[in-house]
């Protein structure tokens, strides 16, 4: 008999997640001595023609050592009688360590009950790296699902709804937002894009407008899985969030 993609995952077992990073400063003006000359030589790398390290300095959230988490957000699946439901909650906030101590509590409450799957979207070259990167700067233990070091790979609890569609085509890169589209996953990005956040934080200080966003991801992480497997997707009425979603 014919198995379907991802007939082996138990979907209760899932931990779905996205984070959201800014520069560790609005400005490279903002940096010390150090950090701007470190940055320089980062920005060297990718600078093109005529620009200067101040102009692609908004680049730096997305490097764990010139920029820091302000969001991390988590949905969870269960089943109901008739579909599949989504729990999401957020840690958030201008203290990194604080929200990275809070995901930490949050992840090992859910491994206590699951044999317990990381989900995120290249969360393989992003999420996963940069959160245990950040906690270990952070003078926080890695907990057990993200210390992978030394781990074969099909020991490794990481699933990553870009390297699932790439069927193993290694320069394949595929947005979240253009998987939305083709699936006809209602997108993510309504209201703000990656692009915009560090401002918005910075500049706007509204947080929880990119809390709204990241759970949008996640929601939309999910619901992308389910297509995978070929499930109905979670309908408006079974999304609940014990942060500020809706």
């Amino acid at each position: 008999m014919r198995r379907h993609m991802l007939d082996n995952i138990f979907l209760e077992d899932i931990l779905f997640l996205d984070i959201e990073t800014v520069p560790q400063a609005f400005g490279l003006d903002k940096l010390d001595e150090i950090s701007r000359r470190l940055w320089e030589d980062k920005a060297a790398v990718f600078c093109k023609d005529g620009q200067t390290p101040a102009d692609v300095y908004g680049r730096a959230g997305i490097y764990a050592e010139f920029g820091k988490i302000i969001c991390i957000s988590v949905g969870f699946l269960y089943r109901t009688d008739e579909t599949w439901a989504l729990r999401l909650k957020s840690c958030f906030g201008e203290n990194e360590k604080d929200l990275l101590l809070e995901f930490s509590e949050t992840v090992a409450k859910f491994a206590r009950q699951h044999n317990t799957l990381l989900c995120a979207h290249n969360g393989k070259e992003f999420d996963f790296p940069y959160i245990a990167r950040r906690m270990l700067i952070n003078g926080i233990r890695l907990p057990a699902v993200i210390d992978v070091a030394g781990k074969k790979p099909w020991e490794v609890p990481f699933l990553d709804t870009m390297e699932l569609w790439s069927f193993g085509d290694r320069k394949n890169y595929t947005s979240l937002k253009l998987l939305a589209h083709v699936f006809d996953i209602p997108s993510p990005k309504d209201d703000i894009d990656g692009s915009q956040v560090a401002e918005i934080f910075w500049k706007e200080k509204d947080l929880l407008r990119i809390v709204r966003y990241c759970e949008k991801d996640v929601l939309t992480i999910a619901r992308l899985l389910l297509r995978y497997k070929g499930l109905p997707t979670i309908p408006p009425e079974m999304i609940s969030s014990s942060t500020i979603f809706g």
